[in-house]
């Protein structure tokens, strides 16, 4: 096993540095481990996302590890983070982030306590990450269980949001002797605040009232959920996924099923946060806010954008240099994949504008936590999407929480690993399609991986 060493040191030290969600004991004699690797070579950054009380929760807290990217592409090296790794401060599931050359790992804890709080880390090998300065809180700006991402401007700033709704009701009078209570509208309240990643310091925060058209807010729909904030290539807009609900005007109970609107996407201006639109794609019927991976790219240009909950299977689709919903081009998953429901999990492309995707569909099994997942190649240009055989599935193979890949030139580095059994690493060479099997990745009872960063 290449460039690997231990380094004992004392377990006291090493709980300090590990805070807030796991416990440790001063008298276990469990070793720190450091990892070395050449200048050629890059950081890989494992999570793992230990069981809380159901198989697949990953509420138990995030542990991380890194190695070399050359030991990452080698199947005979071993790694066990949930017994070896760096615990990041998170009640639940940490949202992390790391730097484009992966010498950096940003996080901002969710939930409980600590819910909130941004701190970054020096990536030193194994389960050796380093405290950069001090941390600084976002919760009284978008509370403590914030959905951020880091833009990509050259690891300069990340961006949270949160939005808020209120049913509005007028009360008409009386009819029979009865209140008669009328509803007008739901309002949804944004609020976006960026973070300078590399002062650790609030850059701007900008609150919001979010409209749909009149005709639709009578019907009862309204903006419900937000995520992933994605700069567009001028620099100066920031669009916001959204995800559109819907309540019975008559009850303001809400609905389940009911007709879905064109994909939508907030947008302001950047970096003021001021002055939201609304716009709305012809092609794409599902939310835009994904879920705890990045969902929209930056490339040659035009923001590529992944949607969920499509009734005709999720789309990725394209927002032009106008900051308006490009209806030439379409690209749907059923149509490429040859399944039905396709549902995108995750995603990342190289700077090719090919990578790798993660999602689910009608067929899959129904595993111990979840719906099994699945790995495809995707070319943005082509339109195309590929199943990504030399992976191995099975339907405890569980990827509804995964948050990242890491990029490296045209490879692109994924974890495989069902809920409880061990996996490997795996590096897609997205020029050339090439799988190669890497490191193995030792998992524990309950628990799962969810990327590489």
């Amino acid at each position: 096993m290449k460039n690997r060493f231990l380094n004992i040191k004392t377990l006291s030290l090493a709980c300090t540095a590990l805070l807030f969600t796991m416990s440790c004991s001063d008298d276990s004699d469990t070793p720190i481990i450091e990892e070395e690797k050449e200048e050629s070579s890059r950081w890989i950054t494992i999570a793992a996302a230990r069981m809380g009380e159901n198989p697949g929760d990953g509420n138990g807290g995030t542990l991380i590890y890194s190695i070399s990217s050359d030991n990452a592409k080698d199947p005979g090296f071993s790694i066990q983070p949930f017994d070896n790794g760096f615990i990041v401060p998170s009640n639940r599931t940490a949202r992390l982030q790391a730097s484009e050359d992966g010498n950096t790992i940003f996080n901002i804890s969710y939930a409980g306590d600590t819910g909130g709080n941004y701190t970054k880390y020096t990536v030193k090998g194994g389960q050796n990450f380093e405290q950069i300065g001090a941390g600084i809180s976002i919760a009284e700006y978008v509370g403590t269980a914030p959905r951020w991402i880091k833009l990509f401007d050259g690891d300069q700033t990340g961006a949270a949001v949160y939005v808020s709704t209120e049913h509005e009701i007028d009360d008409n009078g009386t009819v029979n002797d009865a209140t008669d209570d009328i509803y007008r509208r739901t309002n949804a309240t944004i609020g976006v605040v960026t973070l300078d990643l590399v002062n650790s310091s609030i850059k701007n925060f900008q609150e919001h009232n979010i409209a749909l058209s009149p005709e639709l807010e009578a019907q009862g729909y309204y903006i419900g959920r937000i995520d992933m904030p994605t700069l567009n290539a001028a620099g100066d807009k920031l669009y916001i996924g959204a995800s559109v609900r819907k309540v019975d005007p008559a009850t303001t109970e809400r609905e389940s099923d009911f007709e879905r609107l064109g994909s939508q996407t907030i947008v302001l201006d950047y970096p003021s946060l001021l002055n939201p639109t609304v716009i709305s794609s012809g092609i794409g019927h599902g939310d835009t806010n994904g879920y705890r991976s990045i969902n929209a790219f930056e490339y040659n240009g035009s923001v590529y954008q992944a949607n969920q909950n499509d009734p005709e299977g999720s789309h990725i689709l394209k927002i032009g240099s106008n900051n308006q919903y490009d209806d030439s081009y379409v690209f749907n998953l059923d149509d490429a994949l040859g399944v039905q429901d396709a549902y995108i999990l995750a995603w990342r492309p190289a700077a090719n504008g090919k990578g790798v995707l993660a999602y689910r569909h009608a067929g899959s099994a129904e595993g111990v936590a979840g719906a099994q997942g699945f790995f495809a190649l995707v070319d943005l240009e082509a339109k195309t999407a590929t199943k990504i055989d030399a992976i191995p599935y099975e339907a405890d193979f569980y990827l509804f929480q995964y948050q990242s890949y890491a990029v490296d030139g045209h490879d692109i580095y994924l974890t495989q690993a069902p809920v409880g059994k061990n996996g490997n690493i795996y590096v897609v060479d997205t020029e050339t399609g090439d799988v190669t099997k890497g490191a193995e990745l030792v998992n524990v009872a309950g628990s799962h991986y969810i990327g590489a960063w």
